[in-house]
This record gives C-alpha cells, sequence and structure tokens, in this order.
C-alpha cells in the first residue's frame, strides 16, 4: 500500500496504519473502508490553493451503525491511529471536510441517516448523517405539523453545526437550545448517553437536558470528548402566521443605533428569533459578483459600492428577521417593531403574511429558511471574489450588543480589510438578546495565491486584535484554532489546561480528533502537528 508522499499520521508507522486499514475492514467490512484517492478528495479543504494544503486524510471509514463507531474507535485505540469524524463536512467557510491533522483517518457518517420523529413532543431524533434537507423531507414525508430550525445552506449536517455551536434562525434557536440528549461513542469505545439517558428506558433523554448531577453534554461541543452518534433536536410546532421582515439602512452610521433597537425588542420579547445583519456586499455576494461591478485590485470602491446598494436596493445594511404566532400578535409586534425600527433615520421596514401553505414557494430563498425550508440557493456568496474558483475564510468573534461595541468592532474590522486590500463583507448574528456574533466573511480567488495568504493572514491578525479588546471567537478555522486558544489566556490560560487535562483523561492515546478547537492530546501536544 506503500506509496510516494502517502500521508502518514504522526507517531504511527506505515506497517501499522496498514494493519488497522485491515482490521477496520474485517471488523466492519471491506465496502466501508477506502484509501481510494478519487474518494479521500472529497476531505479536503476546497478553500486552499490547489496542492498546497498537507492536511490529507490516508483513508476513510464509513460506519453504519453506533456500533461501527465502537469498533472503530477500538481499533483505533490499539494502533493509536488519530480518527476525524464529520457529519457532512459541508462547513467550507471554516475548513471544511479536511482533518486537522495530516493521516487521520476519516469517519464519515454519510451511511447514518437515521430520523425519528415524535409530533406529540415536537421533537426529532437523528443520526449524524442527516442533513437539513434530509430533515426537512422527513417532516413532509411524515405530514408533521412541525418545522425545524435551519442554516441557510441545506446539505450540511443537523448533528455537526449543532455541535460546532452553529446558528439557525427560528425561535428555538436562540443561544442554540434545539438540542437535547447525545449519544456520545467515548474514545475508550463505550457508549455514554447525556443528562436523563444515564437512565434505562427514560424517555425524557431528548425532552429534559439535565439528568441527575453534572450536565455534560456541553462537553461534546466544540470538543474531541467522543463521538456523536445520535442526537435529540426540538422541532417547533407550525405557527399560524409566518412574517418575513425585511430592515433597510441607507446610512453606514446607523448600524449601532440599529443594534440598541434590536436588543431592546428581542429583551423584551418582541423579537424571539435570530435575525441576520449584512452590509451591501454582503447582501450582493448572494445575488451578483465582485467581477460584475468591478475588476481592480484592492478594496472595492466605494462609489461602486453604493452603486451596488442602490441598484439592487439594498441599502447600505438590510437585516432579515421574522415573526411567528397568531394573527393578532404578529400584526401587534410589528406595529412596535416598526415603529421602533423607523424612528431611527435613513431605516425602513418591510415584510408580508404567509400561511403555511405557502411557505414551500416563497420566491425568496432567505425568506424559506427563516421557516425551516432548505436549499442550495444561498451558496453563491462563495463566489464573490472567484466565481467557481471562489472561497472565503469566516472570523466571527462575540461581542456585547451594545451600540459601542458594535461601533469598535465594525471599526476594527472594516478597517483590516481595507488595509488589506479586502473587499468588507460584514455581518451580525445575534447568539441572543444580549452578545452578537459579528461575521467577517474575507472572500478571495482560490486561482491567486497571494490573495488566499492575504485572506488567512488578515484574519489571524483580527484574531489577535479583536482578543485585545476582549472579543473572542465563537468557532475556527483550522488555521487560526491556535491563535483563538491563546486569546483565552485568563489565569495562565486556565481554560487550555483544564481542557488538556479532561482530553487526556478521556482520550489517553489521544485518537479522537487531535487538535480540534485547539486540543490536543498528550502524545501530540506540542510536537508542531497543528496546522501540518
Amino acid at each position: 500500500m506503500s506509496e510516494i508522499n502517502r500521508p502518514i499520521p504522526p507517531g504511527v508507522s506505515e506497517q501499522d496504519l496498514d494493519a488497522a486499514l485491515a482490521a477496520f475492514a474485517s471488523a466492519i467490512g471491506d465496502d466501508k473502508v477506502t484509501v481510494d484517492p478519487t474518494a479521500l478528495a472529497d476531505f479536503v479543504d476546497p478553500y486552499q490553493v490547489a496542492g498546497e494544503s498537507t492536511l490529507l486524510p490516508s483513508a476513510a471509514t464509513m460506519p453504519a451503525t453506533t456500533e461501527d463507531v465502537q469498533e472503530i474507535v477500538r481499533i483505533a485505540n490499539e494502533y493509536k491511529v488519530p480518527l476525524w469524524p464529520i457529519s457532512r463536512g459541508k462547513n467550507n467557510g471554516y475548513g471544511g471536510a479536511a482533518p486537522w491533522v495530516r493521516g487521520a483517518v476519516m469517519v464519515d457518517f454519510r451511511g447514518m441517516q437515521g430520523i425519528e420523529i415524535n409530533e406529540e413532543l415536537g421533537y426529532a431524533m437523528v443520526e449524524p448523517g442527516v442533513s437539513w434537507s434530509d430533515l426537512h423531507a422527513a417532516i413532509k414525508a411524515g405530514d408533521h405539523n412541525l418545522v425545524a430550525s435551519i442554516v441557510d445552506i441545506g446539505w450540511g449536517g443537523v448533528v455537526s453545526n449543532t455541535l460546532d455551536h452553529g446558528l439557525t434562525y427560528m425561535p428555538y434557536a436562540i443561544d442554540q437550545a434545539s438540542h437535547c440528549g447525545f449519544e456520545v461513542v467515548l474514545p475508550s469505545g463505550e457508549v455514554y448517553r447525556t443528562g436523563s439517558g444515564g437512565m434505562e428506558n427514560n424517555e425524557s433523554w431528548p425532552l429534559y437536558k439535565r439528568g441527575f448531577g453534572p450536565t455534560t453534554t456541553e462537553l461534546f461541543m466544540q470538543s474531541n470528548y467522543g463521538i456523536v452518534t445520535k442526537m435529540g433536536y426540538w422541532l417547533m410546532p407550525k405557527p399560524e402566521v409566518y412574517m418575513p421582515l425585511w430592515l433597510q439602512a441607507w446610512d453606514d452610521a446607523q448600524m449601532p443605533a440599529i443594534i440598541d433597537a434590536l436588543r431592546e425588542l428581542m429583551l423584551d420579547g418582541t423579537i424571539e428569533m435570530r435575525p441576520q445583519l449584512g452590509n451591501t456586499l454582503a447582501i450582493a455576494s448572494n445575488i451578483t459578483s465582485r467581477a460584475e461591478w468591478y475588476d481592480g485590485v484592492g478594496t472595492m470602491p466605494e462609489e461602486i459600492i453604493e452603486k451596488i446598494a442602490k441598484e439592487f436596493n439594498i441599502g447600505r445594511w438590510m437585516m432579515r428577521f421574522a415573526l411567528y404566532g397568531d394573527e393578532a400578535v404578529v400584526d401587534h409586534n410589528f406595529a412596535k417593531l416598526k415603529k421602533r425600527f423607523e424612528s431611527i433615520p435613513s431605516v425602513g421596514v418591510m415584510g408580508n403574511k404567509y400561511g403555511a401553505d405557502e411557505w414551500e414557494t416563497l420566491p425568496d430563498p432567505h425568506e424559506r429558511v427563516q421557516i425551516g425550508v432548505p436549499s442550495l440557493d444561498l451558496y453563491k456568496m462563495a463566489g464573490w471574489a472567484g466565481g467557481d474558483d471562489g472561497g472565503h475564510v469566516d472570523f466571527a468573534p462575540v461581542i456585547p450588543m451594545t451600540s459601542r461595541k458594535v461601533a469598535e468592532a465594525q471599526t476594527l474590522m472594516r478597517g483590516m480589510c481595507e488595509d488589506a486590500g479586502l473587499d468588507y463583507l460584514g455581518g451580525f448574528m445575534p447568539i441572543n438578546a444580549r452578545s452578537t456574533t459579528f461575521v467577517n466573511l474575507i472572500p478571495f480567488d482560490n486561482r491567486n495565491a497571494d490573495q488566499v495568504h492575504t485572506a488567512y493572514a488578515t484574519a489571524k491578525n483580527m484574531v489577535v486584535e479583536a482578543g485585545r479588546r476582549g472579543f473572542g471567537e465563537y468557532r475556527a478555522h483550522y488555521a487560526l484554532s491556535e491563535a483563538v486558544v491563546d486569546q483565552f489566556g485568563f489565569n495562565n490560560h486556565i481554560q487550555r489546561r483544564f481542557n488538556e487535562q479532561l482530553k487526556d483523561a478521556i482520550d489517553p492515546n489521544g485518537i479522537i480528533a487531535p487538535g480540534k478547537s485547539g486540543i490536543w492530546g498528550s502524545r501530540l501536544r506540542g510536537e508542531g502537528y497543528p496546522l501540518a
């Protein structure tokens, strides 16, 4: 099986890797293990310059059951082969399906797509291969009076997005509240269930997030302490009325005032969902591309941005958001929020009400997303700087949702993009009524190596500069993860040291996703493997 430049995991001999692969095949089936280069081409970062990335897998396993995962973990421990689990591998702005260690063996969950829906209690139990489109299709097939809070692009994984603190938009999305109950294969190979799942036949497992004693669910989010093989996900009853809304602002300087109004309306419950705000270029990236307006180097000129804002009637900032519920309540809340937002100069609010028979056919994919109807229509933004060869790296710190902090972050991020000669595509997605992510989608053309390298260098600089102001990233691309972890330096980096202590206790061989979220087991820690 030897070949030139074959990816071999650190600390593993080629002979042991081959023995592990043979053992995987014997345990779960030859058809569930592959070293075929064509198949392995799926497990890379799609936004890297061709030929530059060294973070390549040595093989992939495709379990069909939790028992298969147990066998994979058992064998990986025996040969100390690192594993890299993925659900769908579509989170391209954060590195896609690429393992964070060269030569890791992928655990690809495309063969685990089980969905069980309980309409009476309003939840689904899903396996890690289930996409948002799969979940929506299952709800429709069962004619359930339910909707799921989803992400913008339907190909992503329900489990993986949840585990990485990914953002969805409907009321249950606030503070990522939809998940309840994990089944986990621990690094020992044992099956563990969080919360009430620790009791045999406890039907409250997907209904009550806790159990008796410490609540461990969050330990398995953005970590490498185990492999989640099943998850409960709460679904919302279909509302009588859905009213997608748009806020439009023509003066960039009014964004801090908009944030103050939004905070007030979320705190008092008028707005009970996650809005999404974007500047002109962030919104335009969904409907056009840079090359259609400007082919020069450096940041797009202000007069071109203004032209785009007017041509598409999107203003300098737009916010998509929505109301759900009984029509009388929706009408009351719309009148209230419209009055508050339109007290700000240059701001207008508009929207229409729809019944359930209209949701699937709404022409605007943004409006479909907010009522749980997935598609791939919003993928176009990835091509802003290079069309089919476009890419982006995302940096999204969490900041207090106040006008002062928003103005500070906005000035910082826009200035750093402009200094680097990169277009500024910025936006806000509140985590809850008190804090918001500030998403910086840093675009580049994959064919332009210098531009790609500049984008990643700028993102890393943003991590450091934001950290100096107390703004920490909510999730990170592998190229930024070590810099992100460095920002959490309270008490001599006690958070990192605590995470490492847990890793060493739970996973002494360091086989599960080494390096994920900057958490390394003792076997690889400090050996230069991060970002190899």
